[in-house]
């Protein structure tokens, strides 16, 4: 705690395989829009949803995103998923995060489509009560539904959540595209920070076995 400042710390998990323009952009609109001091992208080891889909290692996952987010300082990336291995859940790690740092108040980052599913997760009203979600509406799609949400939320709770909504401006990228485009031999130029797009391509990265 920096004075009466309680740190506001927003926690972006993904794949990140590789990490894109969307991925930064979606950060720092949260950033700017909730007033966070820092934002941590969370690498995880194994994403739930997308067992044995992973293509580049945990340290070239890692060295891309520090590559990418080198120029602002209120970026960073936390390894804890990935020094701990396995499946990653969420809840696990806010609890441990939350742990480290009583000084900070969490917020987890989720783009407008992962809210729906939110309510399968590992214990969603833990991860609710350590960090609010901030929900990320991407421009021209439609208001997010929180009336998942309702089925376990307090009223004085749902409500907090849904002052955070964070609109970001479309941009149609994603990793598996860039990945299929690397496979094709076509660019990724212009999609990803060119250190990223230099990475991938001294790695050999993506290519087709």
């Amino acid at each position: 705690i920096q004075g009466n400042h309680t740190m506001r710390l927003g926690i972006f998990g993904g794949s990140f395989d590789p990490v894109h323009y969307g991925h930064l952009l979606l950060g720092e609109c949260c950033r700017e829009a909730c007033q966070l001091d820092q934002v941590w992208f969370l690498p995880a080891a194994q994403p739930p949803h997308k067992r044995n889909q992973l293509r580049a290692t945990s340290q070239q996952r890692v060295a891309m995103l520090e590559l990418a987010i080198a120029d602002q300082p209120a970026f960073g990336v936390c390894q804890m998923e990935l020094q701990r291995g396995g499946v990653s859940y969420t809840v696990d790690t806010l609890t441990a995060i939350h742990a480290q740092r009583r000084d900070a108040e969490l917020f987890l980052l989720l783009g407008a489509d992962m809210l729906a599913d939110l309510p399968a997760w590992r214990e969603p009203v833990t991860i609710c009560q350590l960090a609010t979600p901030v929900v990320v509406r991407r421009a021209g799609t439609p208001a997010p539904d929180f009336a998942p949400l309702a089925q376990f939320l307090p009223r004085e709770r749902l409500d907090r959540i849904r002052q955070y909504l964070v609109d970001m401006p479309p941009i149609g990228l994603s990793s598996t595209e860039i990945r299929a485009r690397v496979a094709a031999g076509r660019t990724v130029r212009y999609q990803t920070r060119p250190e990223v797009v230099r990475y991938i391509e001294a790695k050999g990265l993506y290519q087709l076995p």
